[in-house]
């Protein structure tokens, strides 16, 4: 891409010495080197990131010895240019330095159109028409900010704050609701949970029956094996065995 200004945007031919030597456009940012040759400050530095010689005489360039030339910048910004939409129609002329200032205003730049959805882009001076034919105009979103979509109709009695309240309203009905359901489910918890506690509870006492039961029977089958044994030592009659 050219650094410099395009010729054909001239009304006449610029002279010579404000050409850039390397895309052959209009000098765009002039920098002057040490051997005294201006360059586009974009062309320039495209060169030396190549080569750090002058693109004219060759010899070698260090960036930090680069000059921006401003009066030979303002000169060139005083040179009579034409819209960039002449082609549209447009016959203004201004100097380049107001070109910018031109296009903010000319009837002939191409707009997007303002309605969403429309992928139009018009004419500054024929938007206003177009706004009024679009097929996408009837519904647009509310001028204040509040979000609403509205149409022809509705943009007449839509009251931003009214919207919003509703808006508002309708978010706290399904928050309430939210949350009486999280409640709900918090209290089936609590239920399960106590259930599940007083069946632990009562397997726990049923544990302990049956460990005081065995704890019962312990001594008498002691008392049982001891007179058993006995009885084998002693033998028949209360006779010894020895």
């Amino acid at each position: 891409m050219s650094g410099g200004y395009d010729l054909n945007l001239f009304t006449t031919p610029p002279d010579c010495n404000f050409l850039c030597s390397v895309c052959h456009g209009v000098l765009k940012r002039p920098v002057r080197l040490p051997c005294s040759h201006i360059f586009c400050q974009k062309c320039i530095l495209r060169w030396l990131a190549r080569q750090n010689t002058c693109p004219c005489c060759r010899k070698e360039v260090k960036r930090k010895k680069m000059v921006h030339v401003n009066q030979l910048r303002k000169t060139i910004g005083r040179l009579e240019v034409k819209c960039k939409n002449a082609e549209a129609g447009c016959a203004v002329t201004c100097a380049l330095a107001h070109r910018k200032g031109h296009q903010d205003t000319c009837p002939f730049e191409l707009l997007a159109c303002p309605n969403e959805g429309c992928a139009a882009r018009v004419p500054r001076g024929g938007l206003a028409e177009h706004r009024q034919l679009c097929p996408r105009g009837g519904r647009q979103r509310c001028p204040l900010g509040c979000g609403a979509t509205l149409g022809p109709a509705e943009r007449a009695r839509h009251n931003c704050y009214r919207e919003l309240r509703d808006a508002w309203s309708a978010r706290q009905t399904r928050s309430r609701a939210l949350l009486q359901s999280l409640l709900r489910r918090v209290r089936r918890v609590h239920r399960t949970t106590d259930l599940i506690r007083r069946q632990l509870a009562q397997l726990g006492n049923f544990l302990d029956e049956d460990d005081a039961a065995l704890l019962r029977a312990a001594p008498e089958a002691e008392a049982a094996s001891d007179g058993s044994v006995v009885a084998e030592l002693w033998g028949p009659r209360g006779q010894g065995v020895l």
